[in-house]
């Protein structure tokens, strides 16, 4: 008879564990729940990686053969615009629009910004206002501008 209760007992408690009840299993007490844990996605990878400024791949490979032409290797020319290619921008903004020499680092911040503007207020009829911030006037003329090599 004692095997039977136990193989009754068994049964019941892998039930109320299936069902998500510990109830039919007795008194127990329940696990806390995990921590939640920010986990970044491939695709903020690619985010943090590239920075395109709103540009496509054609116009994105024009700026990578812009700046190839005038001397500064942004690496491949793939119309994915990483740290390679804005190594190569800030050093060209280093050399003419005052970026500063000790921050080449790649990334695409308020400074790569700035000298972005500049660039572009010298090279086109924008009037941009020279703030740091990637807003819609900069990216539509990063982009009128990125139309050929």
């Amino acid at each position: 008879m004692r095997a039977s209760t136990r193989a009754l007992v068994s049964v019941g408690t892998a039930a109320g564990i299936a069902v998500g009840s510990l109830a039919v299993a007795g008194t127990a007490t329940a696990a806390p729940a995990p921590a939640r844990q920010q986990t970044v996605s491939a695709g903020a990878v690619s985010v943090l990686a590239v920075n395109n400024l709103g540009l496509d791949t054609r116009h994105a490979k024009n700026w990578q053969c812009w700046l190839k032409y005038k001397g500064y290797n942004p690496g491949s020319i793939d119309g994915q615009l990483g740290t390679t290619s804005w190594k190569a921008a800030q050093r060209m903004f280093a050399t003419h629009w005052g970026y500063p020499k000790n921050q080449i680092d790649g990334a695409v911040g308020p400074n790569t910004i700035r000298a972005l503007q500049r660039y572009l207020n010298d090279y086109t009829d924008e009037n941009l206002a020279v703030d740091g911030v990637a807003g819609p006037d900069t990216r539509a003329a990063f982009w009128n501008y990125t139309s050929v090599c």
